[in-house]
C-alpha cells in the first residue's frame, strides 16, 4: 500500500511559505504567517469530510443546506511545534476536540522520546489529523501516529507545512493507510536532520526561543 501524499501548491500557500522561510522574518511575522498556513492546509485536508442536510430558514426561505455530519475531529499536537499549526487548525475547526503528545528528539540517535500523552477519551470514534510542521526523519510522526493506533485510532491523517522525502518515505513505511498534507517537499535532510532548504527550527521561530 502506497502512502497518499498531497503538496499544496496553492499560489497564496507558496507565497507564505517563501516568507516564513526567510530568515528575515520576525517572530511575530513568522507566527502569524504558520497559522495562516495551517488554516490553508487544513482547508485540504478535510475536503472530504462527511455531510448530512439540515433544515434551516434564509432571511428568503427554508432549504435543506449541508451541514458536517457525526462526531467533530479531533487535532493533535505534537509539541511543542505543533501548537504553532494548532491556532490555525482551531482558527477553521473552531468545534473540533484537541490532543497534545509530548516527544522530544533524543540528539545523539534522533530517536523520539514520549513525555506527555493527553486525548479525548472518545478519540478512537474520530477522525485525527495530527500536527507538526515540520516532517524531517519521520521518527516523531511514527511515534505518535502509533500512539494514537494503540488508543484505537483507525482514521487518521497528518498535516505539515514541510517534508523532506526522508520523513515521507519513514511515515509511509510505518503507516502507509495516513495520508499526508504538506505545503512543500524540499530537497533532503543535513547531517543534523533538519530540512534543507527548509525553514529553521520552527519551534524555536514560533515561540521566539533562538
Amino acid at each position: 500500500m502506497k502512502a497518499e501524499v498531497q503538496e499544496i501548491r496553492h499560489p497564496l500557500v507558496q507565497h507564505k511559505l517563501t516568507h516564513a522561510r526567510s530568515a528575515d522574518t520576525t517572530t511575530d511575522n513568522f507566527r502569524r504567517l504558520v497559522r495562516e498556513l495551517a488554516a490553508m492546509l487544513a482547508y485540504e485536508a478535510t475536503r472530504d469530510l462527511p455531510t448530512e442536510l439540515s433544515r434551516i430558514r434564509t432571511p428568503v426561505a427554508e432549504c435543506d443546506a449541508p451541514i458536517l455530519a457525526g462526531k467533530k475531529l479531533c487535532i493533535v499536537s505534537i509539541l511543542r511545534a505543533g501548537n504553532g499549526i494548532l491556532d490555525g487548525m482551531i482558527d477553521l475547526l473552531p468545534g473540533a476536540r484537541i490532543g497534545h503528545i509530548g516527544l522530544y528528539r533524543d540528539p545523539e540517535t534522533l530517536e523520539p522520546v514520549e513525555y506527555y500523552f493527553k486525548v479525548p477519551d472518545d478519540v478512537a470514534e474520530r477522525l485525527v489529523i495530527v500536527v507538526d510542521p515540520m516532517l524531517a526523519t519521520g521518527n516523531s510522526a511514527v511515534a505518535a501516529i502509533s500512539r494514537l493506533k494503540e488508543c484505537g485510532v483507525s482514521s487518521l491523517k497528518f498535516v505539515s507545512i514541510l517534508a523532506a522525502p526522508e520523513g515521507i518515505a519513514t511515515l509511509a513505511e510505518f503507516h502507509p493507510d495516513v495520508p499526508i498534507f504538506t505545503a512543500a517537499i524540499d530537497e533532503k535532510l543535513n547531517e543534523h536532520g533538519y530540512i534543507v532548504p527548509g525553514l529553521g527550527d520552527a519551534g524555536d521561530r514560533i515561540f521566539g526561543t533562538q
